[in-house]
């Protein structure tokens, strides 16, 4: 039986691709996904939660979606702000091979989807998005945040979606205590057992 998940880098198990209708951007949209990605049947919970809440993106500049997956919330900022760029980011060669099938089909051109080490150095944002994946483990995941979030521009937000009972009042303390002097983190909404947090960068 294959291992993989959808944090396996390149997944070895036989691709297979299928079709999903998905709201997006006020409308029906078919989009594909495929197995060994993350929840490949529908937009998950926690996503669709964190699409619900979180406020209207800057209208431009450089964002990030960090764990990208099949892309929901790449294709949801794009849309959103079409003068932005969107860097959907992940392990996963599979998944960024959709995103890009999935920006293609919806005639997006401001997705740039890329694995972690391609992303460009010099790059800052005005908004990072994201549904972490918790199930790395929480050493992994640190990391992942200590790296990421500290590229946020000055006066800018990060949103984070994390479900209760997987730990987001234990990651929303430790975001408080171990990021730099300027960032703060505080609970945005709460919605189907999952909390939104919010990341702001101080100006």
């Amino acid at each position: 039986m294959p291992s993989d998940h959808y944090f396996t880098p390149a997944p070895d198990s036989t691709l297979k691709l299928r079709q999903v209708t998905v709201r997006l951007g006020g409308q029906e949209r078919e989009l594909t996904t495929a197995n060994s990605v993350f929840s490949p049947e529908h937009i998950d919970t926690g996503t669709q939660v964190l699409l619900n809440n979180a406020p209207t993106p800057p209208p431009g500049g450089d964002f990030l979606d960090l764990g990208c997956g099949w892309g929901p919330i790449s294709l949801h900022l794009a849309l959103a702000s079409p003068r932005a760029t969107i860097w959907a980011v992940d392990v996963n060669e599979r998944a960024l091979d959709l995103v890009r099938l999935n920006a293609e089909k919806l005639g997006l051109t401001n997705i740039t989807a890329v694995l972690p080490d391609q992303m460009p150095a010099h790059v800052t944002f005005r908004t990072i998005w994201s549904n972490p994946p918790i199930r790395v483990g929480k050493t992994e995941l640190h990391t992942m945040l200590r790296t990421w979030l500290p590229r946020l521009e000055p006066g800018s937000d990060a949103w984070l979606v994390v479900q209760r009972n997987l730990g987001s009042d234990s990651l929303q303390r430790w975001l408080d205590g171990d990021l730099p002097a300027e960032f703060s983190t505080s609970r945005h909404s709460i919605s189907k057992g999952f909390r939104v947090l919010r990341v702001k960068r101080q100006d």
